[in-house]
């Protein structure tokens, strides 16, 4: 007795146990078989999608800005990326002193915006908005030590700055600097401010801008952003935080 099962034929047709077709086969037009496009074709209007919302999320709400010098240590050290707030005074907020801030010097710090390539300068602008590459020469960060209307003195016999008549503590200092080697007095001027960095023998600031046009004051309209935050490296996550009031 033949215990065997009738052999059943398959027809040409029929696909074989184990061996389907892929289900997302690549047609000659392009598209997969069940009419998907191609993942790479995908992947890059993702990337161009996720790096116009990151272009205008660092343009109106939080920057990094890369330091690109010594003039900020301790509390910024070279190589930092910080996260600037361009949030902080959009909404009547006024820069108050002891804010770290991020700035536009043309017309204080730079006489004018110097000429180049255009096409290189909108590339350069793209990565220095992502926090890829050194910022404008025109962009600064530094501290704000006086606002409108103050009156600051360097220096009281103690060797401190006050303003109006107050002598300024100032932890944030670069270990073994003096609060400034150029002796001064100034008022602000309304609408301005008077910034220094934290590394004061190492800081190009208002000190060095005193005899040029504005007088090393910085037009409040000019500031770009408060330095909030370090967000990299990681093993430096924290808060910027501010001095004195």
């Amino acid at each position: 007795m033949d215990t065997e099962a009738p052999h059943t034929q398959r027809g040409h047709s029929s696909p074989v146990e184990g061996d389907e077709r892929p289900r997302f086969a690549f047609s000659r037009s392009g598209r997969t078989a069940g009419g998907r496009p191609l993942t790479w074709r995908r992947a890059g209007v993702l990337g161009v999608v996720c790096t116009v919302f990151l272009l205008l999320f660092s343009n109106f709400v939080v920057q990094p800005f890369l330091i690109p010098s010594r003039s900020m240590e301790p509390t910024l050290q070279v190589g930092d990326r910080v996260l600037v707030n361009k949030l902080a005074y959009r909404f009547g907020e006024q820069p108050r002193r002891g804010d770290v801030v991020v700035f536009d010097g043309t017309g204080s710090f730079v006489r004018e915006r110097p000429d180049g390539n255009p096409v290189a300068a909108v590339l350069h602008g793209a990565a220095s908005a992502l926090g890829l590459a050194e910022p404008s020469d025109t962009d600064f960060v530094k501290r704000v030590v006086g606002v409108g209307g103050d009156d600051v003195v360097c220096c009281d016999a103690a060797g401190r700055i006050a303003v109006n008549g107050v002598p300024l503590e100032e932890p944030y200092l670069q270990p073994g600097d003096a609060p400034s080697a150029v002796p001064f007095r100034i008022v602000v001027p309304l609408g301005t401010l008077w910034v220094m960095g934290d590394h004061r023998s190492q800081s190009r600031d208002s000190r060095d801008h005193l005899g040029e046009p504005g007088g090393g004051m910085v037009p409040v309209e000019k500031v770009i952003g408060r330095a909030d935050w370090i967000g990299w490296p990681l093993s430096r996550w924290d808060s910027v935080g501010g001095g004195h009031g």
